[in-house]
């Protein structure tokens, strides 16, 4: 999951009248475009209308905010969908395969991907009905050098130092040492399978399954390490509550800009974030989200994957355009891209930084897949329910004096109630 505009039931209908629009627009004169809808906005939005201006057909891209599956379900039922849809989530793309809503597809002979990562793709059968074109790195933690000269080898090192950086922010009115967007939840659920990986990385996939056992053992292992961290006095910027209230982008100003905080857990795409309110020539670094011992614990990633609609023309030729292993060049070049295709020559990446984060997505066996968005239905998350909002409860709990055993209790029985609503788990 990724920040994007929030969008309204209203914006949602408007933006697919819209669409019918422009696609009548389309097919009155000249070559029809091929019409595509995205979940992103603003730089994001700007790279990829570069990628798609390389195509040799006219190609219209159409943001759709945040709830993509709500501006395409609106779609369908006008009879309007667009032709293809870059989906953030795996599990849209096999529920819409089931629904019949959308047409098999191939990658170019250009394009591979890290074992795991095209079984997500695929329905009952084996046919594949997506392929992934964007990645995230979602085991980073972002700091200013100059503000953290030392970084921490693993978890119990920064847990001591968030309790040193704590003190010293009470007693002398220094920066905190965390900055966390917990207003959006997947900043949260970022945090427990980073966690969870480490813990348990056993059960991290079986999580995903219907028959998850979210009161088990895992679960309430990752739960306790991360209350032991997040219930530490001082250690976010305003205190607990003021974090439920602060946006993702706001806490990675914190830590670049006002140096309100020290370090920030964020994906490869907060650099994007980060730019624009860079302070003099000191840029943000990273390093592995830490595990039980030192070099970090499994990598997570998430992922948007293109998918092309039943009958739409020119489709399935533009999904496989996509997997070529040129394509992205425009978005490469610009940076904040990272490719999920293993044929992207590393020298491609315009920096350092980004051709370390694609190394590390090609070491054998330590990927696994952002699990929020592998969990059926409601419990995936959005704002204010399923998986995200289980999580800013617990993160209120914790930070609030509630003890960890009884913040524990309540997550793991509102997770289990959770996925049995949404058709398994337990």
């Amino acid at each position: 999951m990724r920040p994007a505009a929030r969008t309204s039931r209203r914006t949602l209908l408007r933006a697919a009248a819209a669409g019918a629009t422009a696609l009548a627009a389309g097919c009155s004169g000249g070559a029809r475009s091929v019409q595509v809808a995205v979940v992103w906005s603003t730089s994001e939005l700007d790279r990829f209308r570069e990628v798609v201006a390389g195509y040799p057909a006219p190609v219209q891209v159409v943001s759709a905010g945040n709830d993509i599956d709500a501006f395409l379900r609106a779609r369908h039922l006008a009879g309007t969908s667009p032709d293809v849809a870059i989906l953030p989530r795996p599990g849209l793309v096999t529920e819409y395969a089931q629904r019949g809503w959308l047409s098999p597809v191939r990658g170019s002979t250009e394009y591979a991907v890290p074992a795991g990562l095209g079984e997500l793709l695929t329905a009952e059968g084996g046919q594949r009905y997506g392929v992934w074109v964007k990645a995230a790195h979602k085991s980073l933690v972002w700091h200013l050098p100059s503000v953290l000269p030392v970084q921490p080898a693993n978890w119990d090192a920064l847990v001591r130092r968030t309790q040193e950086l704590g003190a010293l922010a009470r007693r002398a009115g220094g920066p905190a040492p965390l900055a966390i967007g917990a207003a959006d939840g997947w900043v949260l659920t970022d945090w427990f399978e980073n966690v969870l990986a480490d813990v348990a990385p056993e059960s991290y996939s079986a999580l995903a399954r219907a028959d998850a056992d979210w009161q088990g053992r895992p679960v309430r292992d990752t739960l306790d390490r991360l209350a032991g961290l997040w219930s530490i006095n001082g250690a976010f910027v305003g205190g607990g509550r003021r974090a439920l209230l602060t946006q993702y982008e706001e806490s990675v100003i914190q830590v670049v800009h006002t140096k309100r905080a020290v370090m920030l857990v964020g994906a490869d795409f907060t650099a994007d974030v980060a730019d624009p309110f860079q302070r003099g020539p000191e840029a943000p670094v990273t390093f592995r989200f830490p595990g039980a011992e030192p070099g970090g614990g499994p990598l997570i990633v998430g992922g948007d994957a293109a998918v092309a609609f039943a009958d739409a023309r020119g489709g399935v030729e533009l999904v496989e355009w996509l997997t070529r292993a040129d394509s992205f060049q425009p978005w490469l070049r610009a940076g904040g891209y990272l490719s999920p295709n293993t044929n992207v020559a590393i020298g491609s990446y315009r920096d350092r930084v980004g051709q370390g984060l694609a190394e590390e997505m090609r070491t054998p066996g330590t990927l696994r897949f952002d699990l929020s968005d592998q969990l059926p239905g409601a419990f995936t998350g959005s704002d204010g329910v399923g998986i995200w909002r289980i999580m800013q409860g617990f993160f209120a709990d914790v930070t609030d004096g509630v003890r960890a055993s009884e913040a524990i209790r309540r997550a793991t029985g509102l997770l289990a109630a959770a996925a049995r609503s949404a058709g398994g788990g337990r």
